[in-house]
């Protein structure tokens, strides 16, 4: 990669770019909506997704703090704005705390079957149940089969969908696309049935996603963005231990 830009940032990140590499090129994307508050806007930094060698990429970009949206690696880059925090769960140190005990406890008869991603009928109608829900008038409620699987799959990554059902009669209660890297697991999207509020399946779907994680020996579960006060974000401080990226090292996450 010569002296390329991915090439300055991996030194910085303490990471050694692959050997046969060349320049692999860092997008920095124009102004656009933010996705989290209304009010402001964002901007990102992508990997070029035209690039043949993204997945291979793709594990060194989690440990920088990057996320997948499709065939997208991207990190927010904001001016004036550093809310999006990546974080993830050392799976080896994590001891669930009293209500994600309770949690499990609730849905011991829930069973969990890991698939390779390929879309299901049972599946895209979850999803757009979800969506109606959870993102009315947000522009994603009008997804079908076509987007489900932009979204969620992409063409390169190695991913699985964790299903988990009721013991019994089967009935599909939620579904975690998870991304598989060498030694980790990312969450990428957690859908799940919005009548069953008190469940607590998006909490139980993490829980089950470490227990994977820790089954295969990965050392981590990236959980994506935490952002402070914010309704759908703020959640994820309540695994812990947590390690938060500060733009150039893991930390341990101290916010209370």
């Amino acid at each position: 990669m010569r002296n390329s830009p991915t090439r300055r940032y991996a030194e910085r990140m303490g990471t050694q770019p692959q050997p046969d590499s060349d320049d692999l090129r860092l997008f920095h994307t124009g102004e656009h909506a933010c996705g989290y508050w209304p009010e402001r806007v964002a901007r990102d930094l992508v990997l070029d997704p035209r690039d043949p060698r993204l997945r291979d990429w793709y594990p060194h970009a989690l440990g920088w703090g990057f996320r997948r949206s499709g065939d997208i690696v991207y990190r927010p880059h904001c001016s004036g704005c550093r809310a999006c925090v990546a974080v993830r769960i050392p799976v080896d140190r994590f001891q669930p705390d009293r209500s994600q005990r309770r949690c499990l406890a609730r849905n011991a008869q829930v069973e969990m079957r890991v698939h390779r991603a390929e879309r299901t009928p049972e599946q895209l109608a979850l999803y757009k149940r979800y969506l109606a829900s959870r993102h009315a008038g947000g522009g994603m409620d009008g997804h079908g089969a076509i987007e489900f699987d932009q979204f969620l799959i992409g063409s390169w990554s190695e991913n699985r969908f964790l299903e988990l059902r009721e013991a019994g009669h089967g009935r599909l209660l939620a579904v975690a696309v998870t991304d598989v890297v060498e030694d980790a697991l990312s969450a990428v999207y957690t859908f799940y049935d919005p009548d069953l509020a008190d469940r607590s399946l998006g909490t139980l779907a993490i829980l089950r996603q470490i227990e994977w994680a820790r089954r295969e020996r990965r050392r981590h579960l990236y959980l994506g963005y935490w952002i402070a006060g914010h309704p759908k974000m703020d959640y994820k401080r309540r695994f812990r231990p947590l390690e938060a990226f500060d733009g150039r090292d893991w930390r341990v996450f101290t916010h209370s």
